[in-house]
């Protein structure tokens, strides 16, 4: 029996860290996850580029600079208030806040520092701005259903027990 390969249209499950430029573990999944290669964005290209042709259990690290991962950090994208002119429940690190800008869009912010009398509130990506590194392993490939390949995303997103 030929060995499962990650490539278009499988359903993948995988495990990853992602490393900062420092060496900082910023975020881990020991439990596998899955997407669809090649079928709807749910990865970074770049990812899926260094995931291609990999067979279960095989191992890659996949440099991502914000150009290819979350982009540069954006400075229109943060506000800072009088702590005064926030509500109390966004006197918190990590508290999140919605606010529609003058289109209409809907902005998720982050409040990322407190200090001085004044909230930071930051509306980019975690990850915007930062090289980062990838470690990923394959733990499971299979040929995904069609349904599956429309949404890019396994109908159960869990791996399966090996």
């Amino acid at each position: 029996m030929a060995t499962a390969r990650v490539g278009r249209h499988k359903a993948v499950y995988i495990t990853y860290e992602i490393i900062s430029a420092q060496g900082e573990l910023l975020e881990k999944s020991d439990l596998p996850v899955g997407y669809v290669h090649r079928a709807g964005g749910l990865l970074l290209e770049k990812l899926e580029d260094g995931l291609e042709g990999c067979a279960v259990g095989e191992s890659v690290e996949v440099p991502i600079g914000p150009e290819d991962g979350f982009g540069g950090h954006r400075e229109e994208l943060t506000s800072i208030q009088d702590l005064d002119d926030v509500p109390e429940e966004f006197h918190r690190l990590g508290a999140e806040a919605a606010f529609e800008n003058e289109r209409g869009e809907t902005i998720s912010m982050m409040v990322t520092e407190i200090k001085d009398g004044q909230v930071i509130l930051d509306g980019n990506h975690p990850l915007a701005g930062k090289d980062l590194v990838f470690r990923v392993k394959v733990t499971s490939v299979r040929a995904a259903t069609d349904a599956e390949i429309q949404s890019g995303v396994p109908a159960d997103t869990s791996a399966p027990l090996q």
